[in-house]
């Protein structure tokens, strides 16, 4: 990033997108690099396991068509139950491994593309050599963050389902279905606009869990008040992202899993095309959410010190964690604009 760190702050929707555009391209070899490693298998399994997902579901829903009309205990009755009940297992065993390598590989990707740019920020040699040396380390912390990102959604889908339970109790059994309506839509309003909330503090959380000695829930408070002030720029980009990928996923959904309209060669076709504009998009995307990280503290005023961002990130190139524990040496001091 050539502008100064002040000038950081003055920075828009368009503005951030154009940095983001102009450091993927300036550094095109390396986030190609990284882009074949990690962001390629992501998108790869994310859309691979939609079709997989759909067979193995076809297949369960065939045999239990076919089970309703066997007479029960009858040992076709009984072979086609033991089927279903094997093919379920295999079923949620794939499911299971599946968000494995998806969280490790989104892990790595952000650890990759965060460190990179940081890298870049403060003028350091980097090489794609050294990000691999360097992210195994990082990805744990991250890890840390996003166990705490996962359990604070559990608690809020929980208290969600509560608030419904309690809305169709109180109101929806006494068929007042105007009220009803009107008080589900301010109640997916709220849970919409909360859930965008979480998620913004959450990918900023993510960048300072490299960035900074914070991770986990500390990381989640820095992150709050980071936010403050760009909660509107970051959440648009964040709604527009994740607009992009849903059209993409919806897409290639209809027209590749469900569809037949295109042919063998059209699906293969459109497929190959959807796997490189989601990879593409989740690229673009984690180069934003650092560059709004950067954003964010010019907004406050806490410029970061090329030198100790430098000292920091080589902390982990080196392998010694001691300089993490001094907050003040990555946290830095206010300046006046």
């Amino acid at each position: 990033m050539d502008r100064e760190p002040e000038e950081l702050q003055f920075m828009g929707f368009y503005g951030i997108y154009r940095e983001a555009y102009k450091i993927i391209v300036s550094w095109r070899k390396i986030f190609l690099q990284i882009t074949l490693s990690f962001i390629l298998p992501l998108s790869f399994i994310y859309l691979a396991q939609m079709e997989i997902s759909e067979l193995l579901f076809e297949k369960i829903i065939h045999n239990e068509h076919t089970l309703q009309r066997t007479r029960t205990g009858s040992p076709m009755h009984n072979r086609i139950h033991d089927r279903i009940s094997s093919e379920r297992a295999t079923y949620w065993t794939f499911k299971a491994i599946y968000h494995i390598f998806l969280l490790i590989l989104s892990l790595l990707s952000t650890s990759a593309v965060v460190y990179t740019i940081a890298c870049i920020y403060t003028s350091k040699e980097i090489t794609f050599k050294k990000v691999m040396s360097v992210v195994p380390k990082v990805w744990k912390r991250l890890m840390i963050t996003f166990l705490w990102n996962f359990f604070i959604l559990f608690l809020y889908n929980f208290f969600a389902i509560l608030l419904l339970i309690l809305l169709v109790i109180t109101v929806g059994l006494y068929e007042n279905q105007i009220a009803f309506i009107l008080l589900l839509v301010v109640l997916i309003i709220c849970y919409f606009i909360g859930f965008v909330y979480i998620s913004v503090i959450w990918h900023l959380a993510s960048v300072i869990s490299v960035l900074e000695d914070s991770y986990g829930f500390k990381a989640f408070k820095k992150s709050k008040a980071l936010i403050k002030g760009k909660m509107w720029i970051a959440s648009a980009i964040f709604i527009k992202l994740q607009g992009s990928f849903f059209v993409v996923l919806m897409a290639f959904q209809s027209l590749v899993v469900h569809g037949n309209s295109l042919g063998a060669a059209g699906k293969v076709s459109f497929g190959i095309f959807c796997f490189l504009l989601l990879s593409i998009l989740i690229h673009f995307a984690l180069v934003i959410q650092t560059i709004v990280y950067f954003v964010c503290k010019s907004y406050h005023h806490e410029n970061i010190d090329k030198s100790c961002l430098a000292e920091h990130l080589e902390v982990y190139y080196l392998g010694d964690y001691l300089p993490l524990i001094r907050d003040k040496d990555v946290q830095l001091e206010q300046f006046d604009v």
